[in-house]
């Protein structure tokens, strides 16, 4: 059976139930179908019996089968046994980088987390010496779970018969379009690749992001240009050391939902005189489902996703709530009691009464003489492909870096670690007051633990806390006295990834 004659309702493998036909390019049909024995929306892609590469694009969707990182679209099955062949992939519900960027350029901040993410999840995929070679603005979806995903690694270069010499370059300089695109919301590739407006050119070469936008930091321009060939000074070459770039620009915590675009607010109604203003009703923002580029309708309702029309009440305000948490992501607002409160003198007449102890002094900043990240399967050591390793992080007596895990399956770590931090030696017994931490999401587990060895097991948990977006303290519990302190992500935040950028610690040094 050829595919042009497939409809919906045909079903393939016994399990497999096409429902609607989403786009034909070049031979092949990509469907939004169901699993009927998993009871789930999947994309499934069928092909012309002449299409010449079938059995390239299995052999790709096969070995990308194994990949694991969450950031890369997930491949459930592939055959070309049958009258059939066809692939399986995870349906990505949210919007495309190409779409956001139809409204407005993203703030630089995201702009900056969002291709960090991307070039981090390219980076795992070349790990497991797999590339994609075709990245665009299609190929970018912010989920309607708040989560990066990135569509067709392997596959599409097969679908596409794309080779290259370099394939690491090829996709680093895909991944600094793509940031270009982010910051400009013009395209500087091919136009066959995007929809949005052309960069502009000057003598035939695309000007800086900071010469078509306004507000883009030198740091970040640098990163574009180096990665698109436009400098000479420190080219970027593979996907891992555009992350790494990326790691050293400010970058803003991105929103819960889909729609990073910054388009103007709509006019609101003054209220009736003499009559007090009411609450506006929060309005849902809008949200499109896509697959490979493409979008498509609501999924069934036991499947689809919890943000549509005919939304409850309860849900709105709960949209209401949690954008008033993003705006308090952007603005990195400080939360928590920082201590500082003066003691009360309430010895008016100036004389010292031995009976009585003095007033104790506020908790001071502590210096810290080394930093290290421990997790629970390697205490004592860096656990390199779990967390990031940084060098000289103590500045001002201040543990200060972009220190973060890779990104796990759920909060639990995956079930692959009982939990990761970062264990500060304060170079000598002291008493610890509180610890405050300076983190991009909130949401996270973490426990204070100190003591005078650096054994996890010898540590004992004296706080506890719940992370927030921005600087929050974890408080001791009790008087408390130790040489090791150690911030423990028990949990995760929703990301499935700790990050923090500051620690210091507060209290009376010995």
């Amino acid at each position: 059976m050829s595919t042009s004659v497939i409809e919906p309702g045909t079903r393939l493998a016994d399990r497999y139930r096409l429902e609607e036909r989403i786009h034909d390019a070049g031979g092949s049909t990509l469907w939004k179908a169901v699993d009927e024995i998993l009871a789930r929306a999947v994309a499934v892609r069928t092909f012309d019996p002449e299409f010449p590469r079938i059995a390239d694009v299995i052999t790709a969707a096969r070995t990308a089968s194994r990949l694991t990182d969450p950031r890369l679209t997930q491949v459930f099955d592939a055959d070309d046994s049958g009258e059939n062949a066809y692939v399986v992939s995870e349906w990505v519900s949210g919007e495309t980088l190409e779409q956001m960027l139809t409204k407005a350029p993203l703030e630089p901040g995201r702009a900056a987390t969002l291709l960090y993410e991307a070039a981090e999840a390219i980076a795992a995929a070349h790990g497991a010496g797999l590339t994609h070679l075709c990245l665009s603005p299609r190929d970018l979806v912010w989920t309607t779970g708040g989560t990066v995903k990135l569509l067709g690694v392997a596959t599409d270069a097969a679908l596409r018969d794309c080779a290259s010499a370099d394939p690491a370059a090829d996709d680093a300089h895909g991944l600094g379009a793509m940031l270009y695109a982010a910051l400009t919301a013009h395209w500087p590739g091919t136009p066959e690749r995007s929809s949005l407006p052309a960069a502009p050119r000057t003598d035939g070469a695309v000007q800086p992001p900071r010469m078509v936008q306004a507000g883009i930091a030198h740091g970040i321009n640098d990163i574009v240009c180096r990665s698109l060939g436009l400098t000479d000074d420190g080219p970027i070459t593979t996907p891992a050391d555009l992350a790494a770039a990326l790691r050293g620009v400010p970058r803003t915590p991105l929103p819960l939902f889909a729609g990073l675009g910054t388009p103007p607010p709509p006019r609101r109604p003054a209220p009736p005189r003499q009559q007090a203003p009411t609450r506006p009703t929060p309005q849902p923002s809008r949200q499109t489902t896509h697959q490979h580029h493409v979008p498509s309708p609501p999924l069934p309702p036991q499947h689809a996703p919890a943000r549509r029309k005919g939304t409850s009440k309860a849900l709105l305000g709960a949209a209401a709530a949690a954008l008033t948490v993003i705006a308090g992501l952007g603005a990195w607002a400080l939360t928590g009691d920082d201590g500082s409160t003066p003691p009360v003198n309430n010895n008016k007449a100036g004389v010292t009464d031995p009976k009585k102890s003095a007033s104790p002094q506020p908790p001071v900043l502590l210096p810290i003489q080394n930093a290290r990240s421990v997790d629970e399967l390697w205490v004592g050591n860096e656990h390199d492909e779990a967390m990031n390793r940084v060098s000289d992080p103590i500045k001002d007596g201040k543990y200060k870096a972009d220190w973060h895990t890779q990104t796990y399956r759920d909060v639990r770590f995956g079930n692959l670690l009982k939990g990761a931090g970062v264990l500060l030696d304060m170079g000598r017994s002291v008493k610890i007051a509180n610890v405050k931490v300076t983190a991009p999401e909130s949401g996270a587990s973490l426990q204070l633990k100190v003591g005078d060895s650096d054994a996890l097991g010898s540590l004992r948990t004296v706080g506890k806390g719940t992370s927030s977006a921005g600087t929050f303290t974890l408080e001791a519990r009790e008087q408390t006295q130790g040489r090791y302190v150690l911030v423990w992500f028990a949990e995760l935040p929703p990301s499935c990834k700790a990050r923090l950028s500051e620690i210091t610690v507060h209290g009376q040094a010995q």
